[in-house]
């Protein structure tokens, strides 16, 4: 009984990682790779098959595999995340929200900026 309540919830959030994940292919600003570096690693814990399916997708299954075998992060992928980071953080500040809310989630923003920008390039 454990053991498969334990199945199920790595399951629920590895599909829940890979429906954002393929939600973020539409919709600006919510990232893609993210979700599926989730989805696989909850998925490896629960759901062996999803796992295998995301490690040998032609477009995804790169970047997941680069990040787990070297911990790295494509040029490309640094600069949309950035832009897109940055364009968010415009528009929350252009919509009226709180200052201290903006401020907050920018400075959010820019120390993942600066982490996801030292990591190794691949």
């Amino acid at each position: 009984m454990r053991r498969s309540l334990i199945r199920f919830l790595w399951r629920l959030l590895a599909g829940s990682a890979l429906a954002l994940g393929f939600l973020g292919i539409f919709i600006p600003g919510l990232p893609t790779v993210p979700f599926l570096l989730l989805a696989a690693w909850a998925a490896g814990h629960g759901w062996p098959a999803l796992e295998a399916w995301l490690l040998a997708h032609p477009r995804w299954g790169g970047p997941i595999r680069a990040w787990r075998e070297r911990g790295t992060v494509s040029r490309r992928a640094k600069w949309a995340a950035t832009g897109m980071m940055s364009a968010s953080a415009l528009l929350m500040g252009l919509s009226g929200a709180p200052r201290l809310a903006t401020l907050g989630v920018a400075l959010i923003m820019l120390a993942v900026a600066g982490w996801l920008w030292r990591r190794p390039e691949g």
